[in-house]
């Protein structure tokens, strides 16, 4: 397994009961890498605040995920600029702990308050890798720019509005009526 593009790995022996402030910045060779593995055009900033403290349960770690991405416009290939700023609310857990492997494929439903749990193995959890992963999970899986439904018209794609939901089935009524009369 290859390392993240973008590791800052934090000691496990290193953090207390109480919460300690971390602060992490992507350097620019870590953002074109990180482009690259997500399929952008760039990452311009890529950056977190966070604060980490040991419970019973596991590392707890909070705070915010900042970054400036350009995507391309699934439709016209044009640069969208995009910028991120999204809450971390994180559990790492033991790999193998009851906890990280808990439901298997059954739903949870999760308050608003829940932690989302990832385990992790060794000595350390990797808060850029969940930066990282904070980020991509921000993005728009299908951003379209301002050109994009100008493009689809000029296609020939119709939009939602224009398509009538039975727009194949509409003359079947009249077609049944005409084989019964």
């Amino acid at each position: 397994m290859t390392a993240p593009e973008f590791s800052r790995p934090e000691r496990i022996d290193t953090i207390g009961a109480g919460e300690r402030g971390v602060t992490i910045a992507a350097e620019p060779i870590e953002r074109v890498a990180l482009a690259a593995r997500f399929g952008l055009l760039s990452v311009d900033r890529l950056e977190a605040t966070l604060t980490v403290r040991r419970e019973a349960a596991g590392i707890v770690v909070r705070g915010r995920v900042g970054a400036d991405v350009v995507q391309a416009c699934t439709v016209t290939d044009e640069p969208i600029p995009v910028t991120i700023d999204e809450p971390v609310a994180l559990r790492f857990v033991e790999s193998g702990d009851a906890g990280a492997d808990a439901g298997g494929d059954a739903e949870i439903e999760l308050d608003e308050h829940a932690l989302d749990t990832i385990p992790y193995e060794g000595g350390a959890v990797d808060l850029g890798e969940a930066a990282a992963e904070t980020m991509a999970l921000a993005l728009d899986p299908f951003p379209r720019s301002a050109n994009a439904a100008a493009a689809l018209r000029a296609a020939g794609v119709l939009s939602e509005d224009e398509v009538k939901p039975l727009g194949g089935l509409a003359g079947l009524g009249d077609l049944l009526k005409n084989k019964s009369s």
